[in-house]
């Protein structure tokens, strides 16, 4: 299914260089764990069955230079939660070239805040207004509060977690808080989060779960993943953090489908690797690594946790 065809040889002339952009995936960059091991478990599958393949490196960026690549021929395959717009469709097709989409699984965009922040529970409402800049005070949703400023915090100002609050939580509208910043990488978002007491941070999911609990319902200890509802008033009761379970049954309200967009213009190790996420091998990493894979045949169990 993903191995390159012996007979298949680059075409010349047509203004792309093959063999440089297929050597190459572009991501953004809120994938990053998820997808060195997904390529990590490719690569060993490769080396067990003694296949030659093409290798394949990850660039990993915004969500927006990603897409540039992939419309310049720079690379063949991008990881993003968005589909193509019609226009890059038919930007494409008047090339002769030949767009596909895989998707390959669901993301939760996890709010998180600083462990000395004690309000942990927010509705979708209230999130909206601190990112159109209505609320800037953490005591105007929670009056007791003494955080002070709400100090927003993103990964990127062009990657699909700004894009995702934009056009799927504000409707299209900016953000427009008052104290808004972005890093360059997710993992700066954490560690700003982690020694700011006032701030709030949106990453994606999968870099928050802490890889030594293989139930996937532990996320990293040094910061707090907040609990969101989709009712005006927020409760223990009816919030929700992004385990797999609250993305299956729709209790948590910000999901994103993670899509493997592809321009190849033959049959070869990009596609490949594409085709291996949606493989139960692939769609395993995904599981193991608290996303939910694309195809959900899961067993759901009720279970009592009982402490003492």
């Amino acid at each position: 299914m993903f191995l390159a065809s012996c007979g298949n040889k680059p075409k010349t002339g047509l203004g792309y260089d093959y063999e440089a952009a297929a050597s190459i995936f572009a991501a953004d960059e809120s994938f990053h764990p998820i997808l060195d091991e997904e390529l990590e478990v490719f690569t060993k599958v490769f080396n067990r069955n003694a296949q030659h393949l093409d290798s394949l490196k990850a660039y990993y960026t915004s969500e927006q230079e990603a897409m540039e690549m992939l419309m310049k021929n720079e690379t063949w395959l991008v990881f993003t939660t968005r589909n193509f717009t019609q226009k890059e469709l038919n930007n494409l097709k008047a090339r002769s070239f030949m767009p596909r989409v895989m998707p390959i699984g669901y993301d939760g965009l996890a709010i998180i805040v600083n462990n000395a922040n004690t309000d942990t529970c927010i509705t979708v409402k209230d999130f909206a207004r601190i990112l159109r800049g209505e609320v800037k005070n953490w005591n105007e949703i929670y009056p007791n509060s003494k955080m002070g400023e709400i100090d927003v915090v993103f990964d990127n100002p062009k990657s699909s977690t700004v894009r995702y609050c934009v056009d799927s939580i504000l409707g299209g509208q900016p953000i427009n808080s008052a104290n808004i910043g972005a890093v360059l990488k997710s993992s700066e978002v954490v560690d700003y989060v982690e020694r700011t007491p006032n701030a709030i941070g949106i990453i994606g999911s999968n870099w928050l779960n802490d890889k030594r609990d293989t139930t996937n319902v532990t996320f990293k200890r040094n910061v707090t993943v907040m609990k969101v509802s989709r009712l005006d008033s927020a409760t223990v009761q009816n919030s929700w953090r992004p385990y797999q379970y609250y993305l299956y049954n729709g209790n948590y309200p910000f999901v994103r489908t993670i899509y493997a967009l592809i321009n190849e213009p033959r049959t070869g190790t990009p596609t490949g690797f594409a085709n291996f996420c949606r493989l139960p091998q692939g769609q395993m990493v995904l599981f193991r690594a608290g996303l939910l894979p694309i195809i959900k045949d899961l067993n759901v169990r009720q279970v009592e946790v009982v402490r003492k």
